[in-house]
């Protein structure tokens, strides 16, 4: 494992902005899904608004949504609540991945990205996305095709830089030979390892920020983890094998090795978490997400900490691809997923 970067006396490591295509963020930012879309029950209006408005007072800039979360409505609740805030943000979105007569499609057809954008555009009540990314790539459509289309988004002033999601380190040089990449987005975490396989260190190469979603691990790395037997029937952990019952018992008693290394080393488990993902690489930011206004802040006053590289690596010893049990998804939504995998049983396609 990397140890943690060494910090300028006074100063964490984490407090200097991270660069993602023309903009300088913190190191993190908000993931805004959960406030509409897969998890447990949505929130109130009121409350997500107020959760919202307390990330931007504490210092986020980076907001990311996508078409697909509440099949709009994710992007309607950013655009009411923070059009005003418009020159304080980057505002972050995704085409690509929508919701169809209640189903989620994956679709990267030129004309569909630009009616996407049209439509997120409104939603959001701006003229411009900052950074959009693609979803997810289309398998019956050339990434070169979807970028291309996307680039002319950034011709047209609608878009300002690009991204891709959940795509391998070869499709991100397929994509950037089109047009320049600002940032990839794919899961990473103490438990979801797959950018090590390839992508952490292409970004690096090319200059593109690795923005690493859940990376508290769907919930499990946070104050309350979720109890699999009272998730409502849409939660999409339900059908990940980590939660399930087979696999989740092993999960936690990993869980509470963790605890106790946060516990000495005068941290929650969620600031481990995010420092360890923050401590991979300097162009690396992370957006987790939550409906919490004290989480929110637990979560952000890791950019404070500047933990020793020595208790990094002992959390990394605990959980990691080999350790965790079950795969990321299940084989059908891996199907959809163009990022390499990790962990045993990856060779022959079982891995996560």
């Amino acid at each position: 494992m990397t140890a943690a970067p060494t910090a300028a006396p006074g100063r964490t490591p984490y407090r200097t902005p991270r660069r993602i295509g023309p903009f300088e963020v913190p190191a993190i930012g908000l993931g805004c899904m959960n406030l509409s879309h897969a998890y447990d029950v949505p929130p109130t209006p009121e409350s997500a608004e107020r959760l919202l408005l307390t990330a931007l007072e504490e210092g986020v800039t980076l907001f990311d949504t996508a078409a697909l979360y509440g099949f709009g409505s994710n992007e309607e609740l950013l655009g009411r609540v923070l059009a005003r805030h418009r020159d304080r943000i980057v505002l972050a979105s995704k085409c690509g991945m929508t919701g169809v007569d209640g189903r989620r499609v994956v679709d990267g057809r030129p004309e569909t990205l630009r009616r996407t954008a049209d439509e997120a555009l409104a939603r959001l009540r701006t003229d411009t996305i900052d950074l959009y990314h693609l979803h997810r790539v289309d398998r019956q459509v050339p990434v070169e095709e979807s970028i291309g289309a996307m680039a002319d988004l950034v011709a047209a002033g609608k878009v300002r830089a690009l991204g891709l999601s959940e795509v391998s380190a070869a499709t991100l040089r397929r994509a950037h030979a089109v047009h320049p990449i600002a940032a990839l987005q794919n899961e990473y975490s103490l438990w979801s390892r797959n950018p090590e396989e390839g992508t952490l260190a292409a970004t690096r190469e090319l200059g593109v920020a690795l923005v690493a979603f859940s990376p508290l691990a769907r919930g499990f790395l946070t104050p309350a983890p979720p109890d699999p037997d009272r998730l409502p029937a849409h939660d999409i952990r339900r059908a990940m094998p980590r939660f399930d019952a087979h696999h989740y018992p092993a999960n936690l008693a990993l869980r509470r090795e963790l605890d106790g290394i946060a516990g000495e080393a005068g941290c929650t488990l969620a600031q481990l978490a995010l420092t360890w993902v923050l401590s991979r690489a300097p162009h690396v930011i992370a957006i987790p997400g939550t409906r919490s206004v004290a989480h929110l802040r637990e979560n952000l006053s890791a950019l404070h900490l500047d933990l020793p590289g020595e208790v990094l690596d002992a959390a990394g010893r605990v959980l990691n691809a080999a350790t965790v049990h079950g795969p990321r998804y299940d084989e059908a939504t891996l199907a959809e997923t163009d990022t390499e995998r990790c962990g045993p049983g990856a060779a022959d396609g079982s891995g996560p």
